[in-house]
């Protein structure tokens, strides 16, 4: 009999490879966890090694093995859809069961649209207490994430049935998070004006505490999974998909509110005050929730749709960054260091970040090297000589006119990108000679996920004190 654990030495059989791929299917799906996945995959084997000794070929097993697995017949559809060239796809997939949706979808769905609405109603709170969005621009700054993100893991919270304790904790973090924005006494960047601008300590926490917070949502969307990479990766993935549906339904929003203003213009009304004061803000917080749940309802339209992006945008950000450490060299400029130029710099350096993230969660581990890892290779290398520009430019500013928090933000953020992408470039050159496995690689993205949270809360806890709260 086949041995469920030990596949025979020296080969890789078909029955093997089959298995593979159904199992690496299983574990990038939410509705399964890797201790299930291990005993459904007992459970095939078993049934595969019946038919095996029953004269059946490998492959044929395989096939009527996955359709004898009553119980997954929905994944086992999936699988077929994801992989329309198996042959067993016209074994598992029947016509009748596209488009359907189960009362577990249905109460997925509403949950989702009456947490969306909360989270809407939620920035509208705080003008029930006289703050207003124009005039007290800071406060809304800083807790711009806390209208929604804890709504958010609170869905994951209930969909992924979490325990007490770890949603206590999950709460603990989110009241830490709301105390830490709203006790320091922050100074307006013109005191004395009648509204408040924030200042660049209040800046800096409004940037960075939702990067904390995210990955107290990426624990509740792991479900018990936040120790494992496979659980990690994931929510790499679900950012990167949430980030393209949120695009998307932005694209839409703006659309809608072009047609909408023609047409009251028309009558002679101006719905400005409107958009300004609630479709803005409200439709702003709502659409995570949003966007969130269409990543699980929709997850296989993104997932054929963001590895496309990646392999489109990679090489078009490495051309920038290559025709940028060009012009550098050749007019001998060096980055000016402003604030704005600052938080541009670093959104350029993120965005290269993240789509080596999703490239890395998108890909096959098991796949040889190809152009397309070389590609990668060549957007680090810029990536970290336009880093290594920013830093010297950084450190330069700061000895010559001291420190200010902006500065010492810019140069803590390019040390944690800097060190992030030279190990990628050193597993990335492993991999491509042979002599790491490109798991070394996801690993590593995954085990450095913290490293972001803990920077943020640094600024976000220790900046305004130290630097005066202005």
């Amino acid at each position: 009999m086949l041995d469920p654990g030990h596949p025979a030495p020296g080969r890789a059989s078909a029955l093997e490879e089959q298995i593979d791929q159904w199992r690496s299917f299983l574990r990038r799906r939410q509705a399964i966890h890797a201790v299930d996945v291990a005993e459904l995959e007992d459970h095939l084997r078993e049934q595969a090694a019946g038919l095996v000794e029953a004269g059946l070929a490998e492959d044929e097993a395989f096939l009527v093995a996955v359709k004898r697995m009553g119980a997954l017949d929905d994944l086992s559809r999936e699988f077929a859809r994801e992989h329309s060239d198996r042959l067993w796809k016209q074994l598992v997939v029947v016509p009748s069961d596209a488009g359907e949706a189960g009362p577990e979808t249905t109460k997925d769905a509403v949950v989702a649209l009456c947490l969306a609405v909360a989270a809407a109603l939620a920035v509208k709170v705080p003008a029930l207490f006289g703050l207003d969005l124009g005039r007290d621009a800071g406060f809304y700054l800083r807790n711009a994430s806390l209208f929604v993100l804890p709504l958010l893991a609170g869905y994951y919270a209930w969909k992924r049935k979490l325990d007490p304790a770890t949603i206590r904790w999950l709460a603990v973090a989110f009241v830490l998070a709301a105390a830490f924005a709203n006790v320091y006494p922050f100074e307006a960047h013109v005191p004395g004006s009648a509204t408040h601008d924030p200042g660049s300590t209040e800046l800096l926490t409004g940037l960075h505490l939702p990067i904390a917070l995210l990955v107290v949502v990426g624990v509740a969307y792991a479900g018990g999974r936040w120790g494992e990479v496979a659980g990690r990766m994931d929510f790499i993935r679900f950012s990167g998909e949430l980030f393209i549906y949120y695009a998307l339904i932005a694209l839409g929003g703006g659309v809608l509110t072009g047609l909408m203003a023609m047409t009251f213009r028309a009558i002679g009304v101006d719905i400005e005050p409107f958009f300004q004061n609630w479709l803005l803000p409200c439709g702003a917080t709502g659409a995570v929730i949003v966007a969130s749940w269409l990543v699980e309802a929709k997850q296989s339209v993104i997932e054929n749709m963001a590895p496309v992006l990646t392999r489109l945008f990679t090489p078009l950000f490495a051309a920038v960054l290559v025709v940028f450490l060009g012009t550098v060299l050749w007019t001998g400029r060096g980055v000016q260091i402003e604030r704005n130029v600052l938080i541009a710099f670093d959104l350029l350096l993120v965005v290269v970040l993240g789509l080596l993230l999703y490239s890395v969660s998108a890909r096959d581990p098991r796949s040889p090297p190809g152009l397309f890892d070389w590609m990668q290779v060549v957007l680090l290398v810029s990536a970290l000589l336009a880093d290594a520009v920013a830093l010297w430019a950084i450190a330069a500013r700061i000895t010559a006119f001291g420190f200010t928090p902006n500065r010492v933000a810019a140069l803590g953020e390019n040390v944690v990108l800097l060190v992030n992408l030279g190990w990628s470039l050193v597993l990335c050159l492993g991999f491509l000679r042979g002599r790491r496995p490109f798991a070394s690689l996801e690993k590593w993205q995954t085990d450095y996920l913290p490293v972001y949270a803990v920077w943020a809360a640094v600024v976000v806890i220790g900046f305004p004190p130290l630097f005066g709260y202005v």
